[in-house]
């Protein structure tokens, strides 16, 4: 399982990486590969904003649909409208080409209350059992 270096993770498997002001979202390396092969991805509107832990979007694969999930509260300042029609990025570069949004934090300190690499790590391993 790949991590990102200085990245925060959720427990519903998004990441979340502060980019000066904003932060960049996605899912993990883990969720992709756990979901197979991605067919579609749903993703809201920029200028949204949403809740931390509220739905963002859908990710489609050949296996199943899964609901993605707001690592931080703020407003979705950007979209990879790459996404739409090439969703496989999501599979081949989940942390770089396959990120999913920008979002402008309304309260950047929720970002420390997400897990570090080493703790999404054991997280993983123990919901695997």
């Amino acid at each position: 399982m790949k991590l990102l270096l200085n990245a925060r993770y959720a427990k519903t498997h998004e990441w979340a990486l502060k980019d000066g002001d904003e932060f960049l979202v996605g899912i993990t390396d883990y969720a992709q590969d756990s979901l197979s092969d991605i067919v579609y991805v749903e993703l809201p509107e920029v200028g949204d904003v949403l809740d931390k832990g509220e739905n963002f979007g859908v990710v489609e694969s050949v296996k199943t649909a899964s609901d993605v999930y707001m690592p931080v509260s703020g407003e979705i300042v950007a979209v990879n409208e790459a996404l739409e029609d090439t969703p496989e990025l999501v599979n081949q570069s989940p942390y770089k080409d396959g990120w999913m949004l920008r979002i402008r934090p309304s309260d950047p300190s929720e970002f420390n209350d997400l897990l570090d690499g080493p703790a999404y790590e054991s997280f993983v391993a123990a919901e695997e059992g």
